[in-house]
């Protein structure tokens, strides 16, 4: 279970499934969030019946819960306040947050999400723990 919260009330909520933390850097396009979603329905990492990490959240019906997180753009390797230069501009990255958000609902699976550029509670019940990082651009 995950579920975000903003000033105590929930505001996004789902059961078993995935919890996205999504940045869209500068530069960012549909194409970029495109390939986010489809990577996101399509990643195996949910156990089969052999304990195996081969099915997917669409295997599983699960849900989505998708908080945006310009954070992640945060550059540490000079001095010790992060930069976020490289993340996108508020209105662009809103947009583009909002597209990846509209395809993954068009999964037709249970779709969450938090309050963009709001102060969030995020809340998550962690089986693994299992953290994978999608890059669009493949840098790495």
């Amino acid at each position: 279970m995950a579920r975000v919260l903003v000033e105590d009330e929930i505001v996004g909520e789902i059961g078993a499934g995935i919890l996205v933390y999504l940045g869209v850097g500068r530069g960012d396009t549909e194409e970029d969030v495109s390939y986010i979603a489809r990577k996101i329905l399509g990643l195996r990492i949910f156990e089969d019946e052999a304990g195996r990490m081969s099915r997917s959240v669409e295997d599983e019906g699960g849900g989505i819960l998708v908080i945006s997180q310009f954070t992640l753009y945060g550059d540490t390797r000079r001095g010790r306040r992060p930069s976020f230069t490289d993340a996108a501009e508020p209105e662009e990255a809103r947009r583009l947050y909002g597209r990846c958000v509209d395809l993954l609902r068009g999964s037709g699976l249970e779709v969450a999400e938090g309050r963009f550029r709001a102060m969030m509670l995020v809340r998550a019940d962690v089986a693994g723990p299992i953290t994978i990082l999608i890059d669009s651009k493949k840098a790495f």
